[in-house]
């Protein structure tokens, strides 16, 4: 019984067959996804020779998502998330077609690969409220967290297999081909999407002025006043924006690849691949953190080992040593992701899950996209080190201060049924 409970729980997947589909697909495309990005960088990377390009590959995609987030979980709230689904899921699958079509018929310049991809990043600013709001509805308030933990181990497990047989085609067939793989695994994805159920719109909760919620900038001010009244979600949200934002080293792996593996691109997806193996193996014993009644705490404590992760990968000399600390890096990332989205599901009403779902969203992808710039910027200014050993320290400064000043987030506790 005590290993069990250590063990990731895979009740949803058992007992909802909606949560299962959904789970199947998006973890095909997310690995589709993971081919994509090493394919984006290394390209870039390869007509520019510039972090400060590589590092613009995360500011194409946290445009979109900082621009159009809160309004596309607006408009979540007021619609059906099924077909927020489909659409935006669509929409990225043809952006997938056009990097692929640039890939083998005439490469684009750098800044056409970033139109492309912003345009994508455009689809999932949508898509990704749509995917949380509909989670309540497809499994029960004791249940999220281990829901939380399968979809953080699906999205370790794409990164694990990703990058590495993206550098291994990249290498082989081009950038092209992993294009076109991208594509055909968000099939899956509208899939995934088509069987979930539908829903119909819904009132503003109670206390959000007596109106009904709106699709335009009302809607959006009574998602933002939510944040600013409620400590123990402002909180998560502000230490992992903090965190992301001051160490993301994914803009790094290119130029830490080239002086430490001579650049060959079949060593630049293992950086990705060691972050997902500590992933992984968090997500497969998620037991041990999924189950506290303070995941405020925990997320603390994960996000502090990341910050002390990637400052000794950036003072490690030995090439093989530096992994090791990337795969510290990427457990700490799992529990930290996983216990905040526990957090902000746990404590938002369900009327309002599409644009609290948004500003996570903003926090959880725009945050590293504009982690990896200021990690290219300061590389090129200065050195790789400086960038990942200065980012590492100032991630634990800010999350000392988050934790001191929220009382909330360090002792939240939430009653669950046992099981």
């Amino acid at each position: 019984m005590g290993m069990r409970r250590t063990l990731i729980d895979v009740t949803p997947l058992r007992t909802s067959p909606s949560f299962r589909r959904l789970w199947i697909g998006q973890t095909l495309s997310g690995f589709g996804s993971q081919m994509t990005l090493v394919a984006v960088m290394f390209q870039v990377w390869q007509s520019t020779r510039s972090t400060t390009w590589t590092g613009a590959v995360g500011l194409a995609q946290a445009i979109p998502v900082v621009a159009f987030g809160l309004l596309a979980g607006s408009l979540v709230d007021r619609g059906d998330p099924r077909r927020f689904l489909l659409l935006t899921t669509g929409g990225q699958a043809l952006c997938s077609l056009l990097l692929a079509f640039q890939g083998f018929f005439g490469r684009l310049p750098a800044a056409g690969v970033l139109g492309l991809v912003a345009l994508q990043s455009c689809c999932g600013a949508g898509g990704g409220p749509a995917g949380r709001a509909v989670l309540p509805r497809l499994l029960p308030a004791h249940r999220m967290a281990a829901g939380l933990a399968l979809r953080r181990i699906a999205f370790q497990g794409a990164m694990l297999l990703g990058p590495a047989l993206s550098g291994l085609v990249v290498g082989g067939l081009g950038a092209g081909a992993c294009y076109l793989l991208d594509a055909l695994t968000f099939v899956a994805a509208l899939c995934g999407a088509f069987g979930l159920p539908r829903a119909e719109p819904t009132a503003e909760p109670a206390g959000a002025r007596g109106v009904p919620a709106r699709s335009g900038a009302r809607g959006v001010s009574a998602g933002l006043a939510f944040l600013g009244r409620t400590p123990v979600i402002r909180g998560a949200l502000l230490a992992d924006l903090a965190t992301t934002v001051l160490s993301m080293p994914v803009s790094l792996f290119p130029l830490i690849n080239a002086e430490r593996f001579g650049g060959d691109p079949r060593t630049l997806g293992l950086f990705l691949t060691a972050v997902a193996v500590g992933g992984v193996a968090a997500s497969l014993f998620s037991g041990t953190f999924t189950r506290s009644p303070r995941p405020g705490l925990v997320m603390l404590g994960g996000s502090a080992a990341w910050g002390a992760s990637l400052t000794l990968f950036g003072l490690s000399s030995g090439p093989w040593t530096g992994l090791v600390f990337l795969v510290t890096a990427g457990a700490a990332d799992t529990v930290s992701v996983v216990s905040r989205s526990t957090v902000v599901q746990l404590h938002t009403p369900p009327d309002l899950l599409g644009r609290v779902g948004a500003a996570e969203q903003i926090v959880g992808q725009a945050g590293p996209d504009i982690g990896n710039l200021r990690g290219g910027l300061v590389a090129d200014a200065t050195s790789g080190t400086a960038a990942l050993v200065s980012g590492g320290l100032l991630c634990l400064a800010a999350i000392a201060i988050v934790g001191t000043t929220t009382a909330e987030l360090r002792n939240p506790v939430i009653d669950r049924p046992n099981g």
